[in-house]
């Protein structure tokens, strides 16, 4: 069968005694993960979570996360799955955003989340909580249009937006190929895939949903490790990753991860941000396997636009692309004044996409500016070529991605100006050759005052996630603004991007 809701998943296996997915220690069967998610959707019955309330996740991958992304879809609340990389300030923030009904946490993150609230679940505890609870489904009437996922993405004025996403948007891209017989993400028979992207991420969750459609087997880790990653491939007969760039070039440079020990990978699925042309010529030698990039947004429900294994050539100026739009998706470029701009021309790169976000969470506004009749406004700048092919060249929000993680400047230029020597700052990305890009701030400080570096990334410290720390403070004598006082990042990042060729790395 074809799953139409994420309900759906765990029943599409014609055997339920082949493993769905292993993390760490521990395992389930296609079967058991189907049990373990009706009894979840019981016990959030019996505990008065009613369709619609939010269940938060604050911990490690584990086989549980996915048996809770079962349990919520069953019983109709929604998943909220919390980044625990977060400082305890950013967590309580989408807690409390989210009017988080349950929150199941790891017990060494549970001093991070300070609830008192909210009824908290420890993930070690969550076997035991809701084993005692009926393994018969729930029988609940599910919409794909109904809302299962909600996560959290940095916004432009320094607070994150809860993204809803329905049942569809997981399925959306698998029923577009499958309509147009397609194959550029595809999945066979006795496939094992390895989630590299963390659970919390879009980009984690829909791999993690891809292969449990298929009746994969699926690999996920606790926290990823490349040498970890390397060593399950071999162990596991690993067939298809999918993993961000930086993720790539750390198991590319492993000492394990030499062609023998990779051999039985037959795909790679990267995104997340821009890859570059040397790291992916590297591992289309190293590995001899297909690749797919895949771009999107949270907002676009992951990917809209692929780049598919045929395209990966060597040598091949679609290298520097980020694919063409799936079948019965649709991309546009926009000028400032809305309208459509022609081949080759620069603006802003807009996506349909039946996958696209139901809202931002209690934003309308936002909701409004972003996903406009039908389309969704990604913010980045790109152009298309005569073939379809989408080429990104900067970002029109200014967002920063290290090793994956979207990073916006506002949030951290908002925390350094709290400094009491501070008079101003500007936080841009510059070139990273291992993540990508780095946070770079310039810092303007006050007449007779002083700081060091290190005085800022200890504040910064306990203000902000150790991945949104500026990698570098540069002391300037002031920030160079427009008469109506907007920062002109393009002056500051001009200095580290020339030789880069584009402004995303």
């Amino acid at each position: 069968m074809n799953p139409r809701t994420v309900a759906d998943l765990a029943r599409v296996h014609p055997d339920p005694t082949v493993t769905a997915v292993i993390c760490g220690d521990r395992t389930l069967t296609y079967g058991e993960l189907d049990e373990a998610g009706n009894r979840i959707a019981a016990a959030f019955r019996a505990a008065g979570l009613e369709p619609g309330a939010r269940v938060a996740y604050l911990g490690l991958e584990s086989v549980d996360y996915y048996a809770a992304l079962l349990g919520c879809a069953k019983s109709g609340t929604v998943l909220v799955p919390v980044n625990f990389r977060l400082t305890a300030t950013e967590i309580a923030y989408i807690l409390d955003d989210s009017d988080t009904a349950l929150l199941v946490v790891d017990e060494s993150l549970r001093s991070s989340a300070s609830a008192p609230q909210i009824p908290v679940v420890t993930a070690e505890e969550f076997p035991q909580w809701y084993g005692g609870h009926s393994g018969d489904d729930p029988g609940l009437e599910i919409s794909a249009d109904d809302a299962v996922v909600q996560l959290y993405t940095s916004g432009t004025t320094g607070l994150p937006k809860g993204v809803v996403l329905a049942h569809r948007s997981f399925f959306a891209v698998r029923t577009a190929l499958s309509e147009a017989g397609e194959d550029w993400i595809d999945w066979r028979p006795g496939d094992i895939g390895m989630i590299g992207i963390p659970g919390f991420h879009v980009g984690g969750i829909w791999w993690a949903t891809q292969g449990f459609a298929s009746g994969a087997t699926m690999v996920a880790l606790p926290r990823f490790d490349s040498g970890t990653a390397v060593r399950l491939i071999r162990e596991l007969g690993v067939t298809t990753v999918c993993v961000v760039p930086s993720m790539l070039r750390l198991m590319l440079d492993d000492p394990g991860a030499d062609p023998a020990s990779m051999a039985t990978v037959r795909k790679v699925v990267y995104g997340g941000s821009p890859i570059s042309e040397s790291l992916l010529q590297q591992a289309i030698e190293h590995l001899g396997c297909e690749f797919a990039q895949i771009y999107g947004l949270t907002e676009t429900g992951n990917t809209a636009i692929c780049l598919p294994p045929e395209a990966h050539v060597p040598g091949s100026g679609l290298l520097r692309a980020a694919g063409r739009s799936y079948p019965g998706f649709g991309v546009k470029i926009i000028g400032s004044a809305g309208a459509s701009l022609r081949t080759g021309e620069v603006g802003e790169i807009c996506l349909r996409t039946p996958g696209h976000m139901l809202e931002y969470w209690r934003r309308p506004e936002a909701t409004a500016e972003t996903l406009v009749d039908g389309w969704i406004h990604t913010g980045d700048a790109g152009y298309l070529d005569a073939d379809g092919y989408l080429y990104l060249c900067d970002r029109i929000k200014d967002m920063i991605i290290v090793a994956g993680e979207n990073i916006y400047p506002a949030e951290i230029e908002n925390v350094l100006a709290k400094y009491p020597a501070v008079a101003d700052v500007a936080v841009i990305g510059t070139p990273d050759d291992r993540f990508g890009e780095q946070v770079h701030a310039f810092v303007a400080l006050r007449p007779e005052a002083a700081a060091t570096p290190r005085d800022l990334f200890l504040f910064c410290r306990d203000e902000l996630a150790a991945f949104k720390i500026p990698a570098r403070f540069e002391f300037v004598d002031r920030i160079p603004r427009n008469p109506s006082g907007k920062i002109l990042r393009r002056e500051l990042r001009d200095r580290y991007w020339p030789a880069a060729g584009r402004r995303i790395n």
